[in-house]
């Protein structure tokens, strides 16, 4: 990408007068030596929080003050003017709901090129030749078990691939038939009890949450068609191929064992959980609503999922450091036998659904903060901690930064043995322990701290109660469906697309093209499928997708004293 000329930038105002850019263009340097003041920023974080000045001890001669004040006032003139821009957007008319995702594809492409520098290994854009091929294999499975595929599709040795032929010999073909079987119907165990004992993962400890009893459910419970929707359900804004890559790297790029997990999740999803049809389909104002005219079951449920979002029981706010929402989990505000188990298990992926929202590339993680300030054994609840396990790593996977446990007393050290004993060791090796702010700040910037946790943000958890007609857009119909039936198609491309990549029959560029399309028709779709909830009306989740983790204030977390302006 060139670097544009200050010319180019009185263009770029002048024609966008309103547009915001993310990262404001830099003007050309590199002929300068002023350019040393900057130290080598680090590959594996975004370049703009951990870039750090150094002193520069070389002496700087008149031509280069001069050069390094034209650029100064050339950034001082653009900041102003885009400043002034931004400022009469603001007192003008509210932007439409089209304006707003138009507004933020633009800034997804402007940003196109800071987060490829961005991108963790295994992720979209950044896989390596191995890595792609394990991913065509998986979206070869997926879209079989999807009966997108009638007929298995193999893997040449060179990663493309190829349909089976019609002249393959018997020798050939019969080892692959078995193949195919175990990607369709999963695990089939032998006859004997010796042979069915190796081939049983729940016999060997390896299935914890039982996902291959849910897989084989979803395979005979529901047909390839429900399968697909709850998959695409699912994706929502997000690239389709991140999150097939979600669970290959949950189980170490087995594809196998990346489609079981899968396949269990979207059974848990829509069968179980039901997330997408009522979860987060009726969300907090219908839970106001049962509270007050359901009948005894539901008035218990729908207020004791008020009350969690009531006290702030767990609350999203801010980022840490790399970019990701902070959840925090205030530990002490739990009792255990004040809410039933099902509102807690609703509560709790009703937060980490939430918490989807607020992830956009590159970020895709988010952190837990559990504040254990005035912690006691009457807190101690084992059944909502295995649930929320459970959750992050049989259906939620590699969704977790790191889990920051703050302030826990001694007596919760036994607490914690027992519960190491049930985590993944991938998600324990997540798990950091902070005694006080300064080892909170590690993390989290101190200005993105409350003052409750000992930071310097002002800030106070307070819930905003659910409004009269903030779900009206429920009643547009004719134009819900319009949208949905976009989305059907744009997926029928992707698809598309998909296999003639697996069959060598293009580069598959035209995914991040549609994946973009896709990400820009769920946020159209989402007033008619996703009620408002608390971070909708306090400004945090915005039109289009747009977030503003800090509403109203400004220098407040990654930048400002603990990070880099």
């Amino acid at each position: 990408m060139s670097t544009p000329t200050r010319a180019h930038l009185h263009r770029l105002t002048a024609k966008h007068p309103n547009r915001r850019l993310a990262h404001p263009p830099r003007l050309p340097i590199r002929d300068f030596p002023i350019r040393r003041c900057f130290a080598q920023r680090t590959a594996s974080r975004p370049a703009h929080i951990y870039a750090r000045r150094t002193v520069i001890t070389s002496a700087i001669d008149p031509f280069t003050l001069a050069a390094a004040a034209t650029v100064s006032v050339g950034i001082a003139y653009f900041a102003t003017s885009h400043r002034g821009s931004d400022q009469a957007a603001d007192t003008g008319a509210k932007p439409t709901e089209e304006k707003a995702i138009a507004h933020q594809a633009r800034l997804r492409e402007d940003e196109e090129d800071d987060m490829a520098a961005q991108r963790l290994p295994g992720r979209p854009g950044n896989l390596s030749p191995d890595q792609e091929a394990k991913l065509k294999e998986m979206w070869a499975a997926t879209l079989e078990v999807f009966g997108v595929i009638h007929e298995r599709l193999s893997l040449e040795t060179n990663g493309a691939s190829t349909p089976a032929s019609a002249d393959d010999n018997t020798t050939s073909t019969e080892p692959k038939k078995k193949h195919r079987s175990r990607l369709s119907l999963g695990l089939g165990r032998k006859k004997d009890k010796a042979a069915g004992k190796e081939n049983d993962p729940d016999a060997n400890g390896n299935d914890k949450h039982g996902q291959n009893r849910d897989f084989q459910a979803a395979l005979a419970s529901q047909t390839p068609a429900q399968l697909r929707e709850a998959f695409w359900s699912m994706t929502k804004h997000d690239h389709p191929d991140a999150l097939l890559l979600r669970f290959l790297r949950a189980r170490k790029w087995d594809v196998h064992a990346a489609l079981v997990m899968l396949v269990s999740t979207m059974h848990w999803r829509s069968q179980e959980m039901h997330v997408d049809d009522d979860i987060m389909l009726r969300g907090e104002q219908y839970a106001l609503r049962e509270s007050v005219a359901g009948n005894a079951a539901e008035k218990k449920e729908g207020a004791d999922f008020m009350a969690q979002l009531r006290m702030g029981k767990s609350f999203l706010h801010g980022t840490d450091k790399d970019g990701r929402p902070c959840c925090y989990v205030r530990v002490r505000l739990h009792k255990q036998g004040e809410q039933s188990e099902k509102s807690l298990e609703r509560f709790t992926v009703y937060t980490i659904e939430t918490a989807r929202m607020l992830l956009q590339p590159p970020v895709d993680t988010a952190t837990i903060v559990f504040d254990m300030t005035d912690f006691t054994m009457a807190n101690m609840d084992y059944t909502p901690v295995k649930f929320m396990i459970k959750c992050f790593e049989a259906n939620y996977p590699e969704s977790l930064g790191s889990v920051l446990v703050y302030k826990s007393p001694w007596l919760f050290q036994g607490i914690w043995k027992i519960i190491k004993g049930w985590l993944d060791p991938v998600v324990a090796s997540k798990v950091h322990f902070a005694s006080n702010v300064e080892e909170l700040s590690q993390w989290i910037p101190r200005n993105g701290i409350s003052r409750e946790l000992g930071g310097t943000e002002d800030y106070t958890y307070s819930y905003v109660e659910p409004r009269e007609g903030e779900n009206a857009a429920f009643a547009g119909t004719v134009s819900r469906d319009k949208l949905l039936e976009e989305r059907i198609q744009l997926v029928s491309s992707y698809e598309t697309e998909v296999l003639a990549w697996i069959h060598g029959e293009g580069s598959g560029e035209g995914r991040g093209r549609l994946a973009q399309r896709l990400a820009e028709n769920y946020w159209r779709v989402d007033p008619f499928v996703r009620a408002r909830g608390l971070y909708d009306r306090t400004g945090v989740i915005g039109q289009g997708g747009r977030l503003d983790f800090y509403p109203g204030k400004v220098g407040v977390g990654r930048g400002g004293e603990d990070g880099v302006d």
